[in-house]
């Protein structure tokens, strides 16, 4: 536990120096999607103890970096698995059958869209279009796009990351 704190502690420095490194501008909010970025790289996602060191160190009203981290879809405002499975829902990859592919995951996963698993493991989100449309239905585990996707395979390809635990 106390390895955890440390960490924490080492990242928020980090996010400060960085904060620093932004300051210096007539606009204080100039900054903030980098500074946005920042932290969710360093905690995975924005909590909310993050977006009010953001908000001090910044001297930007709270409300205002909520409303700028909830407008991006980008921007997590809840921890995140260890595999993010975005599953495409658009045209191409509905007609040729995206639901039963979703209708698979939940079952396998016992989870809905933007759940994760209890397990930190998996979070399922939906997405339009991961640009892959000739391989329909197609889901993206982190970075590694999945195509031509079928029930089977689809809880073929989940169990080998369960394996990996």
């Amino acid at each position: 536990m106390a390895a955890e704190c440390c960490c924490k502690e080492d990242k928020m420095k980090e996010l400060k120096e960085f904060m620093e490194g932004m300051k210096g501008t007539d606009h204080p909010d100039a900054n903030l999607i980098a500074i946005l970025h920042k932290a969710q790289g360093l905690f995975g996602y924005l909590n909310p103890e993050v977006m009010d060191v953001i908000a001090l160190n910044m001297n930007i009203p709270t409300a205002h970096i909520w409303g700028v981290a909830t407008f991006y879809h980008f921007f997590k405002l809840k921890e995140q698995g260890k595999y993010v499975i975005s599953l495409c829902l658009g045209t191409a990859c509905y007609v040729k059958g995206a639901n039963d592919i979703l209708d698979t995951i939940k079952k396998e996963l016992k989870i809905a869209l933007g759940e994760t698993t209890k397990d930190m493991l998996f979070t399922l989100q939906e997405t339009r279009c991961l640009g892959a449309c000739g391989l329909a239905p197609v889901m993206m585990i982190n970075e590694k796009i999945y195509g031509e996707l079928t029930p089977q395979k689809t809880a073929e390809i989940l169990n080998k990351y369960k394996e990996k635990k």
